[in-house]
């Protein structure tokens, strides 16, 4: 059965569990963002990619505190975090590690490298060279990682935050199309507003030295397996056939819309019922509507799709083409 329906069997989701997982993430939203002034729809994709158990893409120019929200939902939650800044001369065993001979015992011993960790942000990922970015694939994809032919699983959860800055293109390496589409979704954050701006200068300027954001304040709520339970009780959240139909119509109205040159896969369905799934959670429903799969439809397909040689020209980007397709694709009613 595609894992994007759920199963006849499931049981239902009791009002007492669900009113208890929208509190701890309604706690966890708080004290992320006691770090991180405004940026409050971002904050909410976050964390329901990690309800779904998926990675994210962040995207934005320096300075708008990719950095800091990672840091902040690290601290949420009692788990291991690493980071790796991404280099044109990081290679693969950087990431996930390698054998080191000891001379002592004249043997091997396997050196865990920082992916190894239940929160992995890597910074800058686009600039790393392919050989590098791919060693990420099976990382992503399948939980583990294989050094010198032995597979070694990763301890739940487990989730990749990678940032990138649009705007340069000197030393950078574009992600391919097979390494994006194991990001669930991808967010880009924008310029703060004035007053949200101004919040920042104070918190930044007010009796401290230096000009950095700290999450020091930023309280650590619950363990890793809370967010493991918290990810199996989404995954029980109901999805009509209907809405799930809606989904795929949407997706694949994506592979002929005018202006798209190469459309979604089938993932993107799964991808959007996944974090639709998400959505209902922190809005406190156990069942999926089409409002959430059309929430959830942006950060999961821009970066599923690829616009046009023309639509580049008329200055259209993948958001305003999918904004169009989203309005125009009929919804289930009822």
């Amino acid at each position: 059965m595609n894992d994007s329906i759920d199963s006849p069997a499931a049981p239902a989701i009791s009002p007492e569990r669900l009113a208890q997982a929208v509190g701890i993430v309604q706690r966890m939203r708080e004290e992320i963002r006691t770090a991180v002034i405004g940026q409050q729809q971002v904050v909410d994709q976050i964390l329901a990619c990690c309800l779904a158990g998926g990675h994210v893409l962040l995207e934005g120019v320096p300075g708008l505190g990719k950095t800091l929200l990672v840091k902040a939902l690290s601290k949420t939650f009692s788990g291991d975090f690493s980071r790796i800044q991404f280099t044109p001369d990081l290679m693969p065993a950087d990431v996930m590690g390698h054998a080191v001979f000891d001379m002592k015992d004249q043997s091997f011993s396997v050196r865990k490298g920082p992916v190894f960790a239940h929160l992995l942000l890597a910074d800058e990922i686009n600039r790393a060279p392919a050989k590098t970015q791919s060693s990420l694939l099976e990382v992503m994809q399948e939980r583990q990682v294989t050094i010198e032919g032995q597979s070694y699983e990763l301890p739940p959860p487990f989730m990749v935050l990678a940032t990138q800055n649009p705007l340069e293109n000197e030393g950078t390496y574009p992600l391919p199309e097979a390494q994006l589409d194991r990001f669930l979704i991808k967010v880009r954050i924008d310029y703060p507003s004035q007053q949200e701006e101004e919040q920042m200068l104070q918190m930044v300027t007010r009796d401290r030295v230096g000009d950095s954001l700290e999450v020091s304040g930023v309280a650590t709520l619950v363990k890793p397996e809370t967010i493991v339970a918290l990810q199996q009780l989404v995954a029980r959240i109901r999805v009509d056939d209907a809405v799930a139909a809606y989904a795929v119509r949407l997706v694949r109205a994506t592979r002929d819309w005018p202006g798209v040159a190469v459309g979604a896969g089938p993932r993107g369905s799964i991808a959007l019922v996944r974090m639709a799934r998400a959505l209902a959670l922190t809005a406190g429903r156990d069942f999926v509507t089409p409002d959430d799969i059309k929430s959830a439809s942006l950060p999961v397909l821009r970066h599923r799709i690829a616009i046009s040689a023309d639509s580049e020209l008329d200055g259209l980007s993948s958001d305003d083409l999918l904004a169009v397709l989203i309005e125009q694709v009929p919804a289930p009613r009822g």
